[in-house]
């Protein structure tokens, strides 16, 4: 299988593109040895958002690297950030510009392709045909795209990210009234340091698939990942800072479910 997925009964659906590890044969023969680190995983989400199960929310996750094929970006390969550095649909350099292939064996437009057909379609059609069954079911529902990123990388941001970042392409991906709803919920917890529609505002699942219109309202969520593992390999994760962490994001979550339902 190409992903993990679990319907469930709620009007919400938790996405994770990049949580996945494995890494094809196929692909794997023409990496540098820095891609078999997977350093840019979003670590351990799976098992943060476990909760979101007993709450009746389907959940989908990626099994393949975003080095591989990255889940969250267009299939056209459009920058979602215009004029800023970021990494593409087949990543080439690590978040640290590392390279990521070996000489002379970074993926050609035909390679691109197969990947996008082999690996990146599956997930994108669990996620639209999930998200079709429970509007059929709800006439509307939430789509959670959850994340996470080392507190600071360069790279992308000066300093420390703040500690939660939402993302809703900039108010266009949900309701107004459903992104309050939200800001309420992250105003009511005391502990984490949060922004909306900062650094990041949400990637192409978010973007594409946000039609508040149409009864599909999403909101990314990317969260440092200090505040729960350690962000230096093997990347453990921290029972004592987990335990802070996810009563918050159930508080979302219930928040968000709130919302869709009334």
């Amino acid at each position: 299988m190409d992903y993990h997925f679990k319907p469930g009964t709620a009007p919400l659906l938790v996405s994770m593109p990049h949580v996945g590890t494995d890494i094809p044969d196929e692909v794997a023969g023409s990496l540098a040895p820095c891609a078999f680190v997977r350093a840019d995983t979003d670590w351990h989400l799976d098992k943060l958002y476990a909760f979101a199960e007993a709450l009746g929310a389907s959940t989908l996750s990626a099994r393949w690297s975003r080095y591989v094929i990255d889940l969250n970006r267009p299939p056209d390969d459009t920058s979602l950030y215009p004029g800023q550095d970021t990494t593409g649909l087949c990543p080439v350099d690590t978040f640290n510009r590392e390279r990521l292939y070996q000489a002379g064996r970074e993926p050609d437009r035909f390679e691109v392709e197969r990947r996008l057909q082999r690996y990146w379609r599956p997930y994108h059609d669990r996620l639209r045909a999930e998200l079709d069954r429970l509007l059929a079911l709800h006439g509307r529902v939430v789509l959670w795209d959850a994340h996470s990123i080392a507190s600071r990388v360069p790279r992308f941001f000066e300093g420390r990210l703040p500690d939660l970042n939402f993302g809703t392409a900039s108010r266009t991906s949900c309701a107004l009234q459903f992104e309050g709803a939200i800001i309420r919920a992250a105003e009511a917890q005391k502990r984490y340091a949060f922004v909306f529609n900062g650094r990041f505002k949400g990637g192409h699942i978010t973007r594409f698939y946000g039609r508040p219109q149409d009864g599909v309202h999403a909101i990314q969520l990317e969260m440092c990942q200090d505040l729960y593992m350690d962000e230096t390999p093997p990347f453990d994760d921290r029972p004592e800072r987990v335990a802070h962490l996810e009563p918050v994001l159930r508080q979302l979550l219930g928040a968000a479910l709130d919302w869709v339902r009334a």
